[in-house]
This record gives structure tokens, sequence and C-alpha cells, in this order.
């Protein structure tokens, strides 16, 4: 889908130094107008406001177009309400995120459903395209929460953006512990910023958005409903490279972020319990099904990867899979000596300050961690 079109035709707001597509922010924030839907009107009529001026007969041959999304596009021609949204942002220094715009998360432009625009506290950086869900359920036990926060506190330290729901339990463990590891950590919200649930953590929220981002796809004032948490879990689970589950009953919005997340081709890890703990009969199941059983953080940095694409990390490297966050400054030498083509061990050894020997250990190291192939007994490539 072109929606790359609305950064320049429906321009009529400015926020900061950026303009924002108005058009685009109104249609958005239209009742019952999904992302899915929105991104088929987009897709057939190219831009917000060709949408909201099209002929009904056009409109109604689009799925999912009724006469009611109808007159809610027709609606969306009153960019009052989406004035007030962007005057809102400035003042509370929020940015507003459009698909396609440069500061829009890669990851969940690969969503079909991604939404057409985020509301944003905080900031984003590259380096947090390497990052791990941690969720599970609001009424954790107290190993739950201790394991949330050590995990994450872990994973943060080895570079790891957190990313949760902010919600009671096991998210707000996984955050603080993010934060007191001095990491970061992004929020995705089930309702808008200015109506953040629940309303004790706002504290949180303040402190991960001067490490991470507080994230929302709902307009500044929308509530926070029922519906909309579950809606949300797809991008927690999209922002990511996997999704851990501390604890979940077998009813719970944490194994949502978990099927999601396996919809997405992304990794699914799951902490065990007690199987007469009521708190984690979903993480059992989970792994029952397939879930990578986790005991340790070092499990998890070995799973993430390869990486569809490099990630660069804040020491500069450009990695291709998570398990090089284990690697020692010998192993990192040795490993970025390797040409994915394929490099004979020789050449290794001339391109390296190590003796043929450490050399040698070091190739054995690298293929039983999965990041490098033996091609023959004298070359090897990067995986």
């Amino acid at each position: 889908m072109d929606r790359d079109s609305d950064l320049t035709v429906d321009v009529t707001q400015r926020l900061g130094n950026q303009f924002f597509p108005i058009d685009l922010i109104s249609l958005a924030m239209q009742p019952g107008l999904g992302p899915r839907t929105l991104s088929s009107l987009l897709t057939r009529f190219g831009n917000a406001k060709s949408v909201v001026t099209a002929p009904t007969e056009e409109l109604l041959s689009i799925s999912g177009v009724g006469n009611e999304i109808v007159s809610r596009i027709r609606q969306a021609s009153n960019t009052d309400q989406a004035d007030a949204t962007v005057n809102w942002c400035h003042a509370q220094q929020a940015s507003i995120l459009s698909w396609g715009s440069e500061t829009y998360p890669v990851a969940l432009q690969q969503l079909s459903d991604a939404p057409p625009i985020l509301y944003m506290q905080g900031n984003l950086i590259p380096t947090d395209q390497l990052a791990v869900a941690v969720v599970g359920t609001r009424h954790a036990t107290t190993y739950g929460l201790k394991q949330a926060n050590r995990f994450s506190y872990a994973l943060a330290k080895a570079g790891i953006t957190i990313v949760s729901g902010l919600a009671r339990g096991i998210d707000a463990a996984a955050h603080r512990g993010a934060l007191d590891a001095g990491g970061r950590t992004i929020a995705v919200l089930g309702s808008g910023l200015a109506k953040l649930y629940p309303r004790e953590h706002q504290t949180l929220a303040a402190e991960i958005s001067k490490q991470g981002a507080v994230l929302s796809e709902y307009a500044p004032q929308c509530p926070p409903r029922s519906g909309q948490f579950p809606q949300r879990n797809r991008l927690i689970a999209g922002l990511t490279l996997g999704t851990l589950v501390i604890e979940a009953p077998d009813r719970s919005g944490a194994l949502i972020t978990a099927r999601l997340a396996g919809e997405q081709n992304r990794d699914v890890f799951a902490l065990p319990g007690p199987v007469n703990s009521r708190a984690s009969r979903g993480c059992n199941q989970l792994i029952r099904d397939g879930a990578t059983l986790v005991q340790s953080v070092d499990e998890i940095i070995e799973e993430l990867g390869p990486f569809s694409e490099s990630i660069v990390v804040e020491s500069g490297r450009v990695i291709r899979n998570g398990a090089e966050l284990n690697l020692n400054e010998v192993e990192c030498r040795v490993l970025d000596a390797i040409e994915p083509t394929g490099t004979s061990i020789d050449q290794v050894i001339a391109a390296t300050p190590f003796t043929p020997q450490q050399v040698v250990a070091v190739i054995s190291v690298l293929e039983i961690r999965r990041l490098i192939r033996r091609l023959s007994g004298q070359y090897v490539s990067r995986i």
C-alpha cells in the first residue's frame, strides 16, 4: 500500500518541525474504521483526502465498508477533532507518527493491519529494533514479578529493548526491570496518551518516556475500552523479535500476544511454572504447543536470529543474530573476519591478531552457537 502519498497530499497541520496529514488523522479517528479497512481504502484511493471525497458507490465496493462506515468517512471531512489532537500533542510534546514516514517503526510496517497513525511520548531509536516483549498476567505471583524483573533487567543490560503493555503485574515489573538496568523500554497502550490506564502508572509512564517510548494507536483523548487491549497486543508482538510470557492463566491477554507473535513469525518463549499454579497454566500450555521453554536470559538471546535485516547496536557493531550479544571481544573479531559468502580459515587468521590455535578454537565456538557454518575443511561462512 502506497500510504506515502498522504505525507504530501494531505498536509494541513504542523507539529514542531514536521508536517502531518490532517485528513488521515481525522479518518483514523472515526469509530468503527479499523486499520484493515482503512488500509484497503488507502490502497484503492491513494490518500486520505481522496477517501473522504470518493463517490459512495465506490466506497461501498470496498470489503468491510457499509453505509455506516461511509457515514463515518464523510464525517472525517470535519477535521476539528484532528486539529485539536495535533494541538494537544504539541502542548504535551507528543509525536505523531504516520505510516511510511521515517519515524514510523520499521517492524510495524510489515503488519497487514498496521495503524496508519501512532501517537508517542518519548522517542524511538534504531537499536529498538532489537526488542523482546515481556508479558503476563495482571494477577502475578511474587515469583512471577521477580522473574519478570530479572529477565527484563538482564535483557536490557544486554542491549535489548523491553516492550510491554504498562498493565499491572508482569507488564509493570518488566518495564521496571528495564528501567533499573538503565536500558530502553517501550509501553504500548490500550487507550489514548491522555487517558493512560491504569492511572497509578502515570509516574512509570513518565519514566518510560525518558528511556524509551509510550505508544498508542488511539487518539490521545480515547478512553480505555476492553476491546482495545487485545487489539494493541498485535503491536506489542509486532515491535519485537520475540515474546516472553512469564505467567499467564489459561485465559489471558498474554496468550493472545503469544499467538499473534507466532502468526507474525516471531519467536515465542515461555517460563515454566508449577503444574498446580493457575498463573502458570498458560505458560505450560504454550510450551506443550511448541513455545521455547526458557530458564535463563542467555537461552532467549541464543534463539534471537538470524535477523531479516542487520541491526546496528549501541557499540556501533552490525549484528545479524541475537547470539552475537553474548560474544566476547575475541569472538567478535573472528566473526567479523568471516564473510557470508565464505572465508578460508587462513584468511581469518591473517585478518586477526590471534594465534592459529585461538582462531580455530573460536571458530568451533561460533559453530556451536550457530553463527557460522563450515563449508569445507578450510572454509567457513557467516550465517
